[in-house]
């Protein structure tokens, strides 16, 4: 007969900056020997293009105080519990070994049923604020993971540091050689994620057509802008005779970054973790309107390290990012400085750390 397979249940909600790590964390587990089930909602289900086919991805009902209109509201509560409830029943059926949950109104059900049946259970926390949901959860498992230190805990939790994990094809690039800048051609890479994206298509364009002509006529760009803002964006670069390639999302990025002589970049936490693991120069500009102003906790750490230059959203100007644009891509051994800098504050054993996390939960040795 052979010998169950430890489960488990990964819950994340519905954006890149829940589903990279939990992605990241579900390859280490797939190899370890485990199966691996991922539960989200309907918005969740379309991030998960890039997980491991062999990931069993089971939809639930959530819903979020965020979006909506006052019936929509009066709603989620039901919503919730009727997923809460869902996930109990799945669970009875399928038992699993550990829940973990990455944050998102969709990693309520999972983790709550996981509380109910008193399963082994951990919240990952990207960010250096606890997102709404790990707040709610922090007192209810067994261990707060962090991805960015320090995070701020509620009183009476202890998080422990194991960074952020990054998927296996950012691992594949990790510490990638740099080409400083020089009179050859040069790659800056321009991310916003899914949120606040549109002042980045608005003041990035420009600037770097602001250029001096002799780092100008070098220079490439892969920009990643919002399906709404591409023909503008676009537009802007082929007009300005500048060799772009505008997408909302690069399945390259990897290697895009890996190429880059400077990345441009909203400081999300898989963004930080990318930038930092495969280690580039970046300028990065937290998005104002995220809770707690967790954007700029996350930016700290390459901010203090020298590797990232810092600018607040409301003094992103079109001169400010040109002349620190131009710091960076005519100073080839301060990028170079900036590119080590950066890789001294990765956390490349992330995946196998929280991995580790795992395991001990079920109570088995690490390597298992």
């Amino acid at each position: 007969m052979a010998e169950r397979q430890p489960l488990l249940i990964i819950a994340a909600g519905g954006t890149g900056g829940h589903m990279f790590p939990a992605q990241a964390l579900a390859e280490v587990m797939l190899r370890r020997g485990w199966r691996v089930k991922l539960s989200t909602d309907a918005r969740g289900a379309r991030y998960t293009g890039g997980f491991p086919h062999s990931v069993e991805i089971e939809q639930i009902a959530s819903a979020t105080f965020a979006r909506g209109g006052i019936v929509a509201k009066l709603a989620v509560p039901f919503r919730i519990l009727g997923g809460v409830m869902s996930a109990t029943w799945r669970m009875l059926r399928d038992r699993p070994d550990v829940v973990v949950g990455f944050g998102g109104y969709p990693s309520i059900p999972a983790l709550g049923a996981a509380w109910i049946l008193r399963k082994p259970r951990m919240v990952h926390e990207q960010n250096g604020v606890l997102g709404r949901v790990n707040q709610v959860f922090a007192k209810r498992v067994d261990q707060v993971a962090c991805g960015t230190w320090p995070t701020t805990m509620p009183d009476g939790v202890e998080g422990l540091h194991v960074g952020n994990p990054v998927r296996a094809a950012v691992l594949d690039r990790a510490a990638a050689g740099y080409i400083s800048p020089g009179d050859y051609p040069m790659s800056i890479l321009v991310i916003g994620g899914s949120q606040g994206a549109r002042i980045l298509s608005d003041v990035v364009p420009p600037a770097i057509a602001a250029l001096p002509i002799e780092i100008l006529r070098n220079i490439r760009v892969s920009h990643q802008a919002r399906d709404e803002d591409h023909d503008r964006v676009a537009g802007f670069y082929a007009q300005a005779g500048i060799d772009a390639d505008v997408q909302p999302f690069f399945r390259d990025l990897p290697n895009r970054m890996s190429e880059a002589q400077l990345v441009i970049s909203r400081s999300g936490a898989s963004s930080v973790a990318d930038i930092s693991v495969i280690g580039r120069p970046s300028i990065l500009i937290p998005y104002a309107a995220a809770a707690a102003d967790h954007q700029s906790a996350n930016a700290r750490g390459l901010v203090d390290a020298g590797a990232a230059i810092l600018i607040p959203e409301k003094m992103l100007e079109v001169d400010t990012l040109c002349a620190h644009m131009a710091s960076v891509l005519s100073n080839p051994t301060a990028a170079d400085a900036m590119t080590q800098a950066a890789l001294s504050v990765a956390k490349p054993d992330a995946p196998q750390d929280l991995a580790d996390l795992v395991a001990r939960l079920a109570g088995q040795d690490t390597h298992t």
